[in-house]
């Protein structure tokens, strides 16, 4: 019993380390910055991809397939410091098949005091049932990561212009007409345009989200591949419906100063498994450069 008890245990041993030798993968970017995506390419099977800082699990990604091989996405916090951490692509039958070791690299965030009028008081601090309401449902379809890959390559800006009032990841300080204050973290970029400037789709997806919404006003949110959301705010008017498909430059609204806004703008946010991400990163990039992980799963 002993001895069949060894052998199953030294087979199962030769058989995961067999697993860990051959995965290969890639990287993009190899030492990203907080609130940048990371995405991850493999020539094995593997499920997920998991991100550990100080062995503290921070994000979690599903890969899908992409021709020849399969990839994954996932956000490094904006709120996580530079340092050591580790991706863990992980088999639920298998456990850890590989892990991918890399430094997160040190950034700078602006800081700012916004000062809000009664008015806009109100809206920030609405604890209403249908403020509620809008925030679980926003969060039901960030949390959901489909099969469909609509989008994989850069993305587009959702103006002409670059005219911006707040950057990603700016530490907030607002200050109520009561005298109180709060704090928070900008998710996403404001483009300071004037009301009624066209504003497009940055990558091919579907339309998931197309209404009016108390804190964002008239809002719209794309899927663009699993676990991979835009989201325009504070738009005028809206141009499309929820379950539209649209293509990179679509217009599918007006900017302009609905819900808490200080003035027209565009509110363009991008969100990873429900992580505020650096829209900026993937228009620099493509969310997948296929040729690019191919050569280096093929080293």
């Amino acid at each position: 019993m002993i001895k069949r008890f060894l052998l199953i245990f030294i087979a199962g041993f030769f058989l995961n380390f067999s697993a860990l030798a051959e995965v290969k993968y890639a990287l993009m970017p190899e030492n990203p910055r907080p609130g940048e995506p990371v995405t991850i390419g493999v020539n094995a099977d593997i499920k997920h991809a998991v991100l550990f800082k100080n062995e503290r699990q921070l994000a979690k990604a599903s890969f899908f397939p992409v021709g020849d091989f399969k990839a994954a996405v996932l956000t490094i916090p904006s709120t996580l410091s530079s340092g050591d951490a580790v991706i863990r692509l992980e088999d639920e039958e298998s456990g850890v098949l590989h892990e991918i070791a890399f430094n997160v690299a040190a950034r700078n965030f602006v800081s700012e005091v916004i000062e809000l009028n009664p008015v806009l008081t109100g809206i920030r601090t609405d604890a209403s049932t249908q403020r509620t309401d809008e925030a679980n449902h926003l969060w039901a379809v960030l949390s959901h990561a489909g099969k469909d890959v609509y989008h994989t390559g850069e993305f587009i800006p959702p103006v002409n212009s670059t005219r911006r009032t707040s950057f990603f990841g700016d530490r907030r300080v607002f200050k109520y007409s009561d005298g109180n204050s709060d704090t928070s973290i900008h998710a996403g970029v404001d483009y300071g345009v004037p009301t009624g400037t066209g504003v497009v789709a940055c990558g091919a997806g579907k339309v998931i989200i197309a209404r009016s919404r108390i804190v964002t006003g008239n809002s719209i949110v794309i899927e663009h591949a699993p676990g991979i959301y835009s989201l325009y705010y504070h738009l005028s008017s809206i141009t499309v419906k929820e379950g539209a498909m649209v293509n990179a430059g679509t217009l599918i609204g007006l900017s302009g100063a609905t819900g808490l806004a200080t003035g027209p703008h565009l509110h363009w946010e991008l969100r990873i498994n429900t992580e505020n991400t650096d829209p900026d990163s993937f228009v620099a990039r493509p969310i997948i450069d296929k040729q690019a992980i191919i050569n280096r799963l093929n080293n």
